[in-house]
């Protein structure tokens, strides 16, 4: 790797939730019997004229805003020709020469590095279809069925610059725009519907070259993890056939997630000619600087701001504000925890330790949870007010993962609040003292370590809900006047 440059480019299409496809009024939801989400319009039939969804063109723009494009006043639309058997019209309406959005960027953060990546374009075009294979991958299929539905589900292209230096940072980069698309609110993102969907351009260069090496694109990413391991292999691959002596092909590959190999699909040893024109059915796009002005205005805080915040003001570490801001549904769930328990620290590290260590356990999303953001700032409350002890808490937490009961019902029902009369621990204090007379003995010797164990068999016979700080407290009382 030393002796090669990798140069990467991503072109993710990202579908826009609108409820209606870009160009008819049929549904954009995902599943549905096959065939059944379509119209003589997303089929292609003679006669029918697209009509352009409004909301598609302002969710395209809202995109751009929060990747600082720059947003053109004046676009089309073009039709795109190629045959092939997801597209029934045999063209598809893109936009070519006049993108809705250019010239953009955005940061990624790797290894604490932050990097500026480029945005080339950012256009709106309809979706193809999806053709199902008879098979275990498009290789080896034999045969393939096709499923219109998506045909005219509203996309966004976004090509980025040739920028990315490692798979590493190809997947950083997903990751943030990901989050960007999700906080803004005009996509899903759901990967595993195809609601994000990646191709990466991978080339290798002789370290210190500025000519860009033959790249091949590599299709059939539908994970961050598939995005990485891809990219890792066609790195591998081709310098391994440089320093064998043969020579790159520019060509497509896919990725088959099974065998973690990329395979050849077709050869592109010339541009595709796909004999772009603008399409005579509808009109060019012109926009005033005052709608995209008030387009700006609305965006939400994005990822990166809302990180630097919590740093700053909440006073979080880097790493955990990075996280809590990857989800949008996260640093809600985190905000609104806060509104309701101002303890940023303690709010982080329940959401950081617990929380998502609970749901990866489970493989669920924080949509997903049982806790809510009331109930975790009430239990949290509770524990401020020596109601429950920490210990105590992390068996509440988990039965209200379980089942969604309010923190103070479970406290309750299990008889789990913390005992902080001083004279009823005393007794259990006097007791442990008497039954364990090596470790007084260690104490008094100096051995400090003595009184976590004192501590522990309070705590034992209290079934961990004596209050820890007046045990210590009592222990310590004790133990000097012996």
């Amino acid at each position: 790797m030393g002796q090669y440059e990798v140069v990467i480019g991503l072109e993710v299409h990202v579908e826009l939730k609108t409820k209606t496809k870009i160009f008819c009024g049929c549904p954009t939801e995902f599943g549905g019997e096959p065939n059944t989400h379509v119209c003589p319009i997303c089929l292609g039939l003679p006669g029918v004229l697209p009509v352009l969804n409004k909301k598609v063109l302002e969710f395209a723009t809202k995109a751009g805003l929060a990747l600082n494009c720059k947003i053109a006043e004046f676009s089309k639309f073009d039709r795109k020709n190629y045959f092939y058997p997801d597209l029934p019209k045999a063209y598809q309406i893109s936009q070519y020469d006049l993108p809705i959005a250019e010239q953009g960027y955005l940061d990624i953060n790797v290894n604490g590095q932050t990097k500026r990546i480029g945005i080339t374009r950012l256009h709106m075009e309809e979706d193809a279809g999806k053709l199902v294979h008879q098979g275990l991958t498009i290789s080896s299929s034999n045969s393939s069925l096709v499923d219109y539905n998506r045909t005219g589900v509203p996309l966004i292209e976004i090509v980025s610059e040739p920028d990315l230096r490692s798979a590493e940072e190809a997947k950083a980069y997903l990751e943030m725009l990901k989050a960007i698309m999700e906080y803004i609110d005009v996509s899903d993102v759901k990967m595993e519907q195809g609601s994000l969907r990646c191709d990466a351009n991978v080339s290798i260069r002789p370290m210190g070259s500025k000519e860009f090496g033959t790249k091949t694109e590599v299709k059939n990413l539908n994970s961050f993890r598939s995005v990485q391991r891809a990219i890792e292999y066609e790195i591998a691959r081709q310098i391994d056939i440089v320093e064998e002596g043969g020579k790159i092909i520019q060509e497509t590959r896919t990725w088959d997630e099974n065998k973690g190999i990329t395979l050849s699909l077709r050869s592109k040893e010339e541009a595709h000619d796909y004999r772009y024109f603008p399409d005579p059915d509808l009109t060019p796009l012109v926009i005033s600087r005052e709608w995209v002005e008030e387009l700006k205005a609305g965006l939400p805080e994005l990822p990166a701001f809302k990180k630097e915040r919590l740093i700053k003001e909440h006073g979080l570490p880097e790493y955990d504000a990075g996280v809590i801001t990857s989800s949008r549904a996260l640093a809600e769930f985190y905000d609104k925890t806060v509104s309701l328990h101002p303890d940023y620290k303690a709010v982080s590290n329940w959401i950081m330790v617990e929380l998502l260590k609970l749901l990866n356990a489970e493989n669920l999303e924080i949509t997903d949870s049982k806790i809510t953001p009331q109930g975790l700032a009430k239990m949290l409350k509770m524990i401020e007010k020596g109601t429950i002890s920490g210990k105590i808490a992390k068996q509440v937490f988990e039965e209200m993962f379980n089942t969604g009961k309010d923190p103070e019902v479970i406290v309750k029902e299990k008889g789990l609040v913390q005992i902080s009369d001083e004279g009823q621990i005393s007794t259990i204090v006097d007791q442990v003292i008497a039954n364990n007379p090596k470790s007084v003995q260690d104490f008094k010797a100096g051995k400090e370590k003595a009184i976590g164990f004192l501590v522990g068999q309070v705590m034992k016979e209290t079934r961990g809900q004596a209050n820890p700080g007046v045990v210590n407290k009592l222990l310590k009382e004790k133990l000097t006047k012996l």
